[in-house]
């Protein structure tokens, strides 16, 4: 745990009108801290997520087996995407700017391709904010295959952390998008239906720094 994230911590309990110093001497007292990528990619996997890791030359590489193993033919990407894709049998169509695609159409695609703007290592959780390589909420809610390239250094330890990475496109009005695994929940006899609310497969590539 970072020493912020312990100060908003204490400064919460300080609200409620707890004993601050009782609970410092807690949270100094807790087991070190896993290390936060180590623990995203087995806290992501534990919510079903499918992480491979590459070096940024391999990050081509890493997107194409993705997508043959997905069966992919058709992908969507937000038109600033940063990286350049050249997929072999892979139709890749941008939305944004002056090309706005329908919900038909984003239905017409195998998967959706984006960065992402903060990983959470203690939930498994990438956050979108609709940034550079996001685009709209839709392309990710959409299609049934969300592939998502989440650098090492993107990665914090802990919710708060995150909560203070977005801070700032809260300010801008920008929606998030908090993504722990593919699209999950139960029925009333509890039976696991995937890709009701959004993707039914979440991969994620871990970019190493």
């Amino acid at each position: 745990m970072t020493e912020d994230a312990k100060q908003e911590i204490l400064a919460r309990i300080r609200s409620a009108g707890a004993k601050p110093e009782t609970a410092s001497r807690q949270l100094d007292e807790q087991a070190p801290a896993a290390d936060p990528v180590e623990q995203f990619v087995e806290y992501a996997m534990d919510y079903k997520a499918n992480v491979m890791r590459c070096s940024r030359s391999g990050i081509g590489p890493a997107v194409a087996g993705a997508l043959r193993a997905n069966g992919s033919r058709r992908v969507v990407t937000a038109v600033d995407f940063p990286i350049e894709l050249r997929l072999d049998g892979v139709e890749i169509v941008t939305d944004g700017g002056a090309h706005i695609l329908t919900i038909l159409e984003l239905d017409a695609v195998d998967s959706v391709i984006t960065t992402c703007t903060v990983a959470v290592a203690e939930t498994g959780t990438i956050v979108l904010d609709a940034g550079p390589g996001q685009g709209r909420r839709a392309i990710t809610l959409v299609p049934d295959h969300h592939l998502c390239i989440v650098e090492e250094s993107q990665v914090v330890a802990t919710v708060p952390e995150a909560v203070a990475a977005v801070a700032e496109s809260v300010k801008n009005g920008q929606p998030l998008t908090w993504i722990s695994g593919p699209s999950a929940t139960s029925d009333i006899e509890l039976n696991r239906v995937e890709g009701v609310h959004g993707p039914r497969k979440l991969d994620i590539i871990l970019v190493a720094d």
